[in-house]
């Protein structure tokens, strides 16, 4: 399992020890307004943490808590992980981070990271994105990572807007 490392995050694959901080993030009704419309219940999160370790055994890939290196805290999550959750789709990347940690440049951070990973390690041709039509801060994101708007298309119970990149836009845009 792959950790990876930014200038002020470290991306560990999730697991049990991650509960608490996944937890209050999860629970914050404004991180979980475009995913789930809910906050999360502590069964909520064990289930997506039971999810993601068996996602990594099968597939070497899921998601990864976001550890901000100076507070060592859980401030986000993030993933590559199958479009819809089906194999037979294309890769995507997606995050989340407390609302605390919002406007302050660690999704991208993580999310270039996660990409890299993505076209360098498995060997993806091409990575989408997805999110609610409202978030206007995670399409910001997608953006700031070089992917195009691709439409809009039903994925997670909902109507959302789709981005992607190949491998060579990835490498023109590589900063």
């Amino acid at each position: 399992m792959t950790i990876l490392t930014t200038a002020r995050l470290r991306l560990e694959p999730m697991n049990d020890s991650h509960f608490d901080g996944l937890f209050r993030m999860n629970s914050q009704p404004e991180v979980m307004q475009y995913i789930t419309g809910k906050p999360d219940t502590p069964e909520d999160t064990q289930s997506m943490i039971d999810r993601v370790k068996a996602r990594w055994i099968e597939y070497g890939f899921s998601w990864w808590s976001f550890i901000e290196l100076e507070s060592n805290e859980i401030i986000g999550a993030g993933c590559i992980q199958y479009l819809g959750r089906d194999p037979a789709n294309p890769l995507e990347t997606g995050w989340r981070l407390r609302k605390e940690s919002w406007n302050k440049g660690y999704a991208s951070e993580a999310a270039q990271a996660m990409v890299a990973f993505a076209f360098e390690n498995l060997k993806t041709e091409s990575l989408c994105a997805v999110c609610h039509q409202d978030n206007q801060a995670s399409s910001n994101v997608m953006k700031k990572l070089g992917m195009q708007y691709r439409g809009i298309e039903r994925w997670y119970d909902m109507d959302t807007a789709v981005y992607s990149m190949d491998k060579a836009e990835w490498l023109a845009n590589r900063k």
